[in-house]
């Protein structure tokens, strides 16, 4: 045999001599013999992972060592369009030369070194391009879009929900894809003509990717596709009958495959070589996976723009009688992992308004200062709203409520009521998971806000369960980085691959009392029947 080299070794960024066995603790573990043999057999050039993270505000490239040092980060704001009051628009030309800006200041000159690309997206949103001629035809809808709330209502009232959420494990909401495509063709005259021509194509943000960086190739990854609510779980593509109760065109949908594995290839044009795209997964999937949660009951949650919370649901269909959400995890060989889901629309960006909207703060790292100088919020109640409310409530027109203002409020204990309505809405969620026979016995975090410590104990203290913390919160690329890696064979598994990348964690553990507790939730429910 040739050299051998260990799998922690840094220097294994640059480019594997063919005939180089990377082993790990000499050789002697099993794992890493397997990972090593199935490198060899594939032939690529190098062992790094680029990961695409097309998030809600901002587009990142973040390049990964194998075993996930972070190696570079590039990353560049989206503008954010509101049109109208419950509009949110983005505009996808944009999100595509920023996103190929991003990834061509993350590569650099190592290009050679990259063995695959994995993308992770902001789910729900839908792009519409003419297929011909590659050019977006309207402004992108954002997940957090509520034009289409009548539409929903509308086919509520038909009884149309049930069998919806039977089949695709969502419930008829503005938030999901499939009435934002119907929206599109309806009032935009330039989708409308597509459709009619046979040129419209519908995605979602990674399917828009994909298409701009594999030479027009039209797929989504069925995590995404699991979104749309034209998916249901049980089958292997977009179910014509569910097309027609929404009014899309089936012809106009991608294809659906896996989440990780040999999934489409990156044009030579973009970066200098063609580069292998093995791994595809919505964000709340890919930081479900990053936080290596991959056992059943296992459960995370995501503090970025908004709060999400899946449990694993091995390959069982979740079926919720909690207003929950089931969807698709992962997908390998057609095979697929599934999980439960509740989601708060507004988390972060609650935080954002308060910098920009009210001119509050300065910055977001600063709402921790000013919720430690308080020894509690005066009893102010914050209800973000700002977006309608999601699970386990989905009242798309609720709106946002400030309660319990007095002269003694002022900027702190607003600040703080802001972070506590992280651990409110999340206890919410933890209530209605146990109702669906899922109760959380740790909660492990992640996202841009699960940065405060402040915030994660205060989650600890609500929940009455650990809060455990990685050190690396971005978990939504590293997610994506193990898809990758197990899609072109760095690795056989997720799990070795989360073995192998995911660093060290932290936590926090609850330390309120009981009626501490009790009282501030009683605030919460009042404050929340007002919205």
């Amino acid at each position: 045999m040739g050299s051998e080299m260990c799998i922690r070794d840094r220097a294994m960024s640059l480019p594997m001599p063919m005939g180089t066995r990377r082993v790990e603790c000499g050789g002697t573990c099993l794992r890493c013999l397997s990972s090593a043999r199935s490198r060899v057999t594939t032939g690529f050039m190098g062992e790094n992972i680029l990961v695409l993270d097309a998030g809600t505000t901002s587009t990142r490239a973040i390049l990964f060592a194998a075993d996930g040092a972070l190696i570079r980060v590039a990353q560049r704001d989206l503008t954010q369009h509101y049109p109208r009051p419950g509009w949110v628009e983005h505009d996808a030309g944009e999100i595509w030369d920023r996103t190929l800006a991003c990834a061509r200041e993350a590569i650099g000159d190592d290009a050679d070194s990259i063995a695959a690309i994995g993308i992770t997206n902001q789910r729900e949103t839908v792009v519409a391009w003419d297929k011909k001629s590659g050019q977006p035809l309207a402004r992108a809808i954002v997940w957090q879009d509520r034009r289409t709330a009548e539409f929903c209502a509308g086919l509520k009232d038909q009884g149309h929900e049930p069998d919806v959420q039977a089949r695709t494990g969502l419930l008829l909401d503005p938030y999901f894809s499939a009435t934002k495509m119907r929206w599109l063709l309806d009032h935009d005259e330039a989708v409308r003509g597509a459709s009619e021509r046979g040129d419209l194509a519908f995605g979602t943000v990674e399917s828009w990717l994909v298409f701009n960086l594999a030479e027009r190739a039209h797929v989504s990854d069925a995590s995404n596709a699991s979104r749309t609510l034209l998916l249901p779980l049980d089958e292997e593509q977009f179910d014509p009958a569910l097309c027609e109760l929404f009014g899309v065109p089936r012809e106009s949908l991608p294809r659906v495959v896996d989440t990780h594995g040999a999934l489409a290839e990156c044009s030579e044009e973009w970066f200098g070589r063609a580069i292998p795209i093995c791994g595809l997964v919505g964000d709340q999937q890919s930081a479900t996976i990053g936080q290596a949660c991959l056992e059943f009951g296992q459960t995370k949650g995501t503090y970025g723009t908004g709060a999400f919370v899946l449990t694993n649901n091995g390959r069982t269909i979740p079926r919720s009688t909690h207003r929950l959400l089931g969807t698709v995890l992962s997908q390998r060989d057609g095979e697929r992992v599934y999980a439960i889901e509740g989601a708060a629309f507004v988390a972060g960006s609650l935080i954002q308004w308060l910098r920009d909207g009210l001119g509050l703060i300065e910055s977001a790292a600063e709402t921790e200062d000013l919720a430690r100088s308080i020894p509690d919020s005066g009893e102010v109640v914050i209800v973000p709203a700002l977006a309608g409310l999601g699970a386990p409530h989905w009242l798309p027109q609720a709106r946002g409520v400030i309660a319990g203002l007095s002269f003694a409020s002022g900027r702190a204990q607003l600040a703080r009521a802001a972070l506590e309505s992280m651990a409110h809405q999340t206890h919410d969620l933890a209530t209605a998971f146990a109702a669906d026979g899922a109760p959380w016995s740790m909660l492990r975090i992640d996202g841009g806000m699960a940065a405060n410590d402040w915030m994660a104990q205060d989650l600890a203290d609500m929940l009455g369960i650990d809060v455990e913390r990685p050190d690396f919160v971005e978990t939504t690329a590293l997610g994506a980085a193990f898809c990758a890696a197990v899609g072109v064979g760095l690795y056989p598994s997720l799990e070795d691959a989360a073995q192998a990348m995911r660093g060290k964690t932290r936590c926090f553990r609850p330390r309120i009392d009981e009626d501490a507790r009790a009282e501030r939730l009683a605030r919460w429910r009042k404050a929340l029947a007002a919205a």
